[in-house]
């Protein structure tokens, strides 16, 4: 199901309907809207938060310039795993509000067209994060990539209600990245950070999944919301606000902050409690897509208190 139109079509040899000619400014946004610029952003600040954490002290300029190119390749297949779940979803996302303007889900790129992006994408991400990173860093980010666009989306996604759980493992992973990049091993610091936003995802998307359901129900997914109705997922977004909460502690707890972050992390998650109880006692859509927004100032303030705390003490 795409959404273009048969004048603005060009039909090839075998009868095929090919992509629209674009100009090539146009075709660099729409190859870039594949990479899910926003999701992506979110995952390369995540890994930095753990690159800077693995270094002791402020970072000399190798470590800073070491930083910068990890993050490209971290970008890199990251972006390719965006671009995979595009093509193996543009069916569903284009019975989706949210999702149908997706360039792939328009039938404005081609699968060939999209397939060979994302290849060479990660391709260059690997590549770069082997030769000038490290091996570990490298055979981390791949399965991270195929964590989330295989396991994730062909398997869990359409399979079960709580995939957003189970697949929130790999996208936890970006502070792992970023600590394997500068240390090259991975250290109890970066598996706390990891277990932070393990525990961060499921409050965060059912947040969204709840102002969104309709879409889901169309899209055939079964989302929490659409199998068990939105009582129960609110329930489930306040009890995870509490999980979470508990899970933020343990930087502290581990020794690798001080007083700052906790008493960061102890007023940004007592407010994403507040939200989820204010969800689960009285819904709207409005709530929920507050809920959903403080979710992601939550993640970022928690991490820049962490960065804050670790260059003070």
């Amino acid at each position: 199901m795409t959404a273009v139109h048969t004048s603005e079509s060009v039909t090839g040899a075998a009868g095929t309907t090919l992509a629209p000619a674009r100009p090539l400014p146009h075709r660099l946004r729409q190859f870039h809207a594949l990479t899910k610029p926003g999701v992506v952003q979110l995952i390369v600040f995540c890994a930095f938060i753990g690159m800077v954490m693995a270094v002791p002290g402020l970072p000399t300029v190798v470590e800073w310039w070491r930083m910068a190119v990890a993050s490209f390749g971290i970008w890199c297949v990251a972006g390719a795993a965006a671009a995979v779940n595009c093509i193996i979803e543009k069916t569903m996302d284009a019975r989706m509000k949210r999702t149908a303007w997706r360039p792939t889900a328009k039938g404005e790129l081609t699968n060939h067209q999209t397939i060979a992006f994302a290849i060479g994408l990660g391709l260059a991400g690997c590549v770069i994060l082997y030769a000038l990173i490290n091996p570990l860093t490298m055979w981390l980010t791949f399965a991270t990539f195929i964590g989330y666009a295989i396991i994730y989306t062909v398997v869990l996604k359409p399979m079960t209600p709580q995939n957003i759980v189970i697949g929130g493992a790999s996208g936890a992973m970006p502070p792992v990245l970023g600590w394997a990049a500068m240390t090259g091993q991975v250290s109890p610091e970066a598996w706390i950070m990891c277990l932070i936003i393990f525990l961060w995802t499921p409050p965060h998307f059912w947040a969204l999944a709840l102002y969104r359901v309709e879409d889901y129900r169309k899209s055939g997914l079964p989302m929490l919301p659409v199998t068990h109705g939105n009582q129960l997922t609110r329930l489930h977004v306040f009890l995870y606000t509490w999980i979470l909460f508990a899970g933020c502690l343990m930087p502290f707890v581990y020794g690798m902050s001080s007083w700052i972050y906790l008493g960061a992390a102890v007023v940004l998650s007592l407010m994403f409690c507040w939200y989820g109880f204010r969800l689960w006692r009285s819904y709207s859509d409005t709530l929920a897509r507050k809920t959903f927004r403080f979710s992601i100032i939550h993640l970022s303030m928690l991490f820049c208190a962490l960065l804050v705390d670790h260059y003070v003490f």
